[in-house]
């Protein structure tokens, strides 16, 4: 095993001379991650308007082409790689636990609480075909059970059971328990140093891949098949940042892993080489194009509120009668924009404020 390991790391060592790594490319917050996710919010809306306005999951783009993986999942496989990589370097620079579990949960709970507040005591006592008490009586139970993540509930009383999507108000908050879920392994592999040391975590990544097939050939239960499929792209972006020292980075390397993509297309293993290859991309474009492409960092992260906003306002497009999937995209954007611009300026960002004021407030305590 050590003539392995020295034999693998002695081809990286090669490559690494040639090429650029991922630690050479990676300076700060100066980068393109917040604009690539971005963008990967966006793409949820755009996937999740052919359901909403057809009924018909499977119309989402790119499902036919890329064997099932449609533009939403694509899009979340980012959300998680870009998280896998920023959430380990997080608990590599701060690795205290009060810290790193007050800065996770002030960055998903206030604005999920009052995305929650919104839905249920403002916009379902509107729309509902039930009356206004029913809603109100089942508000409660709504917002407690979705703000904790782990028994969701889509549904309240005549709410949306008209749609295409027949009753369900916010979908795209399933991935959010999942998430959290995640941050635990990266906290049990910093408890036991596993993010410090690049050899360990490459046994670490062999061991996962390994449960990893288990879990989908057994296919145990449908919410660990989920877990399992969205810690993959994770993984590899803890992967990525304990061996960013090591890890090339090069268009030509980008390239060659696109076209084994192609190649390994309809193969038992096309979505894992896919999701690799579209993680190496999303780390080549977060920090290799530089200039004016990086002054959207000066406007704010509004990637979150438009995952957890769209899903409700395109439901609530379809409420009105908008039965073409561009039709929704064209209303619903600019809609759950404006509510991610609010929820950013008056939620998330005093929320990021106040962690870095607790985390400074505790050092000076020490």
């Amino acid at each position: 095993m050590t003539n392995l390991f020295t034999y693998v790391t002695s081809g990286v060592r090669g490559v690494y001379m040639k090429f650029a790594t991922l630690a050479d490319i990676e300076q700060g917050r100066d980068n393109n991650l917040n604009l690539i996710r971005m963008i990967a919010a966006t793409g949820v809306l755009i996937s999740h308007a052919w359901p909403v306005s057809t009924g018909v999951i499977e119309d989402q783009p790119l499902a036919t082409l890329l064997n099932g993986i449609d533009l939403g999942m694509i899009s979340v496989y980012i959300f998680f790689a870009i998280s896998g990589y920023l959430i380990a370097q997080s608990y590599d620079r701060d690795p205290k636990l009060t810290h790193f579990w007050t800065a996770r949960a002030l960055r998903i709970f206030p604005a999920l609480l009052v995305v929650l507040l919104i839905t249920a005591l403002v916009l379902a006592p509107i729309i509902t075909v039930a009356t206004v008490d029913a809603v109100l009586k089942e508000a409660p139970e709504y917002i407690l059970r979705n703000f904790t993540l782990f028994s969701l509930d889509q549904f309240l009383p005549g709410v949306f059971k008209g749609n295409p999507v027949g009753g369900a108000i916010n979908i795209p908050l399933w991935t959010l328990s999942h998430e959290l879920l995640c941050y635990f392994l990266v906290t049990l592999l910093g408890l036991a140093g596993m993010l410090k040391h690049p050899r360990l975590m490459l046994l670490v990544w062999i061991l996962f891949v390994l449960l990893y097939a288990m879990t989908l050939y057994l296919e145990p239960e449908k919410r660990l098949v989920a877990l399992t499929k969205l810690a993959f792209p994770f993984m590899i972006g803890v992967l990525f940042f304990v061996w960013r020292k090591r890890l090339p980075m090069s268009w030509w390397i980008g390239i060659a892993l696109a076209l084994l993509a192609l190649a390994a297309h309809g193969s038992l293993v096309f979505r894992e080489i896919f999701v690799f290859a579209l993680v190496y991309w999303v780390f080549l474009l977060g920090y290799l194009p530089t200039g004016s492409v990086r002054s959207y960092n000066r406007l704010g992260d509004y990637s979150y509120g438009i995952y957890i906003y769209a899903f409700p306002i395109q439901q609530l497009i379809a409420y009105s009668g908008v039965t073409t999937p561009m039709m929704n995209i064209l209303l619903a954007f600019p809609l759950a924009l404006a509510c991610a611009v609010l929820s950013w300026t008056f939620v998330e960002k005093p929320a990021l404020a106040l962690a870095r004021r607790l985390r400074a407030s505790r050092r000076a305590n020490i």
